[in-house]
């Protein structure tokens, strides 16, 4: 790998081409594929949990076991599903968008998306 002190910065040109390109195109969808419909179920499940503490106060109170109650619960159910989307996305990061986004950037760093190069004429 070389230093990057050594690195020859990319051209706005480069990227777009990058940006245009087929590969960039599926990264884009197998993210989207998992972020839209993740985010949109998180922010149910949140929204379900403010609405239920703002409007269902004796439901939320319901005692589970000693002083532990059901809004405690939700509220820690919050947290696990953090951490939960967070597993999942690492796990679909590394089968799905991570190898096309590594391949992407091999080819940036060696210049493959760009055109001719500084010397030759443009047509």
């Amino acid at each position: 790998m070389t230093p990057p002190t050594e690195r020859k910065l990319l051209t706005p040109e480069e990227y777009r081409q990058a940006q245009d390109s087929p590969e960039f195109t599926e990264l884009r969808r197998r993210f989207r594929s998992f972020a839209v419909p993740m985010t949109v179920a998180f922010l149910a499940w949140y929204l379900l949990y403010v609405l239920l503490s703002t409007y269902a106060h004796d439901f939320m109170s319901t005692q589970v076991f000693g002083n532990i109650n059901l809004g405690i619960l939700l509220g820690l159910g919050q947290f696990v599903t953090t951490f939960l989307i967070t597993q999942l996305y690492v796990r679909h990061a590394g089968k799905s968008t991570d190898p096309i986004a590594d391949e992407m950037r091999q080819r940036l760093e060696a210049h493959e998306f760009a055109g001719p190069r500084e010397g030759t004429t443009r047509g």
